[in-house]
């Protein structure tokens, strides 16, 4: 069980997110009554994403500011930033309800992690019938050849309770492939993992990282496909 009156940590990476980032972290105190910290990453930013998370002055408001871009490392150095006993990670483009955050967080109590998760009961998935074609393939793919039951291996919305980094680590490495490693390794190490669905809402402001072009949508494929049989081939060569 979790501990109680678990400070919470929440890490936000953002790149031109200034649209979104300050309703999500006003509502994000506003949903989760545990003690909170929020932790933004911000990968240099054109648009002064920053200078506008700055600007908010809130005392429990966490900023870092990168060179660096990249999705798994900002998610990385948020984390080695944390201080919380429960952590939690999340897009900021308004696609991941704060609420389920706080669901997923309660899920704690009996799980060693909570996934929002689009494919369980609960869940749906609201962005374009190409993606979410997309999604569902490399859902199933995971599921067929890395095992464990988990219908959103690629959810990247998340809540642990900080003792899992005493089994399994994120690689800093890729786009939203690291997210399928970090729960695969978890099923592995035998954490409970608990998913709880939610209505993913597609951005209606600005354009997705992971599919701003169809070259770059199929190249965003082939990684995570690379990356579910490259875990699969770790395990059958006894690297795990």
């Amino acid at each position: 069980m979790r501990p109680k009156n678990s400070k919470v940590s929440i890490i936000v990476p953002t790149y031109n997110e200034k649209e979104h980032i300050a309703t999500l972290i006003s509502e994000l105190f506003a949903k989760i009554s545990a003690p909170l910290e929020v932790i933004v990453v911000d990968d240099n930013s054109p648009d002064r994403t920053d200078e506008l998370v700055a600007g908010l002055k809130n005392p429990n408001v966490r900023l870092i500011r990168r060179k660096a871009r990249g999705l798994a490392g900002a998610f990385h150095r948020g984390i080695l930033e944390a201080t919380g006993d429960i952590i939690g990670w999340m897009d900021a483009d308004a696609t991941m309800p704060p609420e389920v955050m706080n669901q997923l967080i309660n899920g704690l109590d009996e799980s060693h992690i909570a996934i929002g998760s689009r494919y369980v009961e609960g869940g749906s998935d609201n962005r374009h019938p190409l993606r979410v074609y997309a999604s569902r393939a490399i859902n199933w793919l995971a599921r067929s050849v890395l095992g464990g039951g988990i219908r959103d291996y690629d959810s990247g919305f998340i809540a642990i309770r900080r003792e899992v980094f005493d089994y399994v680590t994120i690689i800093p490495f890729g786009y939203g492939e690291y997210f399928i490693e970090f729960i695969y390794d978890s099923y592995r190490a035998g954490l409970k993992i608990k998913e709880v669905g939610y209505a993913f809402r597609d951005r209606s402001v600005g354009i997705s990282k992971s599919a701003p072009s169809l070259l770059r949508f199929l190249i965003t494929g082939s990684r995570y496909v690379l990356r579910i049989f490259s875990l699969r081939v770790r395990f059958l060569t006894g690297r795990d």
